[in-house]
């Protein structure tokens, strides 16, 4: 059987912790960003996980993370 792929966009996007969760940047923090308020654009900074729900997906896109 051949390898599986990995997707390289979802690579590129995604980081696997220890743990086990799926490290992500926030959207909406590219552009326009004269209309957004500074608090939006504050907490927009950093990092978040992957909802559990969004789990399988990201997984499935890359499977040998």
């Amino acid at each position: 059987m051949p390898k599986m792929k990995t997707k390289r966009g979802a690579s590129k996007r995604f980081r696997f912790r220890s743990d086990g969760s799926v490290k992500r940047a926030h959207a909406f923090k590219r552009h326009i960003l004269t209309k957004k308020n500074t608090k939006v654009k504050r907490q927009l900074r950093g990092s978040t996980v992957v909802h559990s729900s969004d789990m399988a997906s990201v997984r499935a896109m890359m499977p040998y993370a």
